[in-house]
């Protein structure tokens, strides 16, 4: 039997057994015990009648029990794992924003929210100190980001950004490759491992937008050939999508014909349909920006 790692066991804990709020703690629906105990006493309803009345429609109801708590399982399994009142303090889904990553190609980029509370410090904790307690508040997160038009486990690949082994050393997991197998999850679309990383790059943290972009200059090269024609890649923070950028111009730069450029009359974007066998490749992140 394959053995979850411990990270998964909280997640499924969290998602199916913890029924507080991942962020206040509040519950976030009835307990699970307290619903059972109301269906059964509505079943004991009318325990007075005749006994061969509750024969002839004991079928029927047990049938009708079981139904209820079916829908109230499924219910549960589906409400989410923030409260209905931390979910709508969060901001979710800003406006996408397009970073060029060739003359006249843009890479659009769509993060689930801001870099602000909760989120910042939720994502600081999971990254830099392994706080697994923080990763059902970044599922949920997740969660919001609607899976793409038009792609599906058939067409598409999910590209998490690629780290150091350096630094996958010195941290001991890789919180992105984490993130992008939840990703991977909720939108049944397959994880693609065929970009590497070169280890002469630093932290982007602290980092300038232009010592970011010369940070991860030629940064990334790819292994293999993209098995589809979709790609979406994925990065926690989009501070200033700079690595994400890089990330896109060295896949485009890779696997687009280059025997044929737009003209200045015609722009092309990276799913430009005139250019035959053609790479559609997106960019998703948890958080971006800050909305104050």
């Amino acid at each position: 039997m394959h053995r979850l790692a411990p990270y998964q066991t909280g997640l499924w804990l969290a998602e199916y057994v913890d029924i507080r709020c991942q962020l206040c703690r509040v519950y976030r629906s009835t307990p699970q015990a307290q619903l059972l105990r109301a269906d059964l006493s509505q079943g004991e309803v009318g325990s007075s009648s005749d006994n061969s009345a509750k024969d002839d429609k004991f079928l029927s109801s047990h049938h009708s029990l079981m139904a209820k708590c079916r829908q109230r399982i499924a219910q549960r399994f589906h409400s989410g794992l923030l409260c209905e009142q931390c979910h709508h303090s969060i901001a979710w889904l800003p406006k996408p924003f397009d970073l060029d990553i060739a003359a006249a190609a843009t890479l659009p980029i769509q993060a689930a929210t801001y870099y602000d509370y909760p989120i910042r410090q939720a994502i600081r904790s999971f990254k830099h100190h392994e706080d697994m307690i923080k990763l059902p508040l970044l599922l949920h997160t997740l969660r919001q980001l609607p899976r793409p038009h038009g792609c599906h486990q058939s067409n598409s690949v999910i590209v998490a950004m690629p780290t150091t082994e350096q630094r996958l050393v010195k941290r001991g997991f890789d919180p992105v490759m984490i993130l992008a197998a939840q990703l991977s999850k909720h939108w049944q679309i397959p994880l693609w491992q065929g970009v590497e990383r070169v280890d002469n790059t630093v932290s982007q943290q602290g980092l300038t937008r232009a010592e970011r972009l010369s940070n991860v200059d030629n940064a990334f090269a790819l292994i293999e050939k993209p098995p589809v024609k979709r790609l979406l890649l994925f990065d926690d923070v989009a501070t200033t999508g700079a690595s994400l950028q890089a990330l896109g111009r060295a896949i485009y730069d890779q696997t687009n014909p280059s025997q044929k450029r737009p003209s200045q009359n015609q722009p092309l974007t990276v799913d430009d349909p005139s250019i035959p066998n053609s790479y559609h490749i997106y960019a998703y992140a948890l958080a971006h920006g800050s909305q104050s």
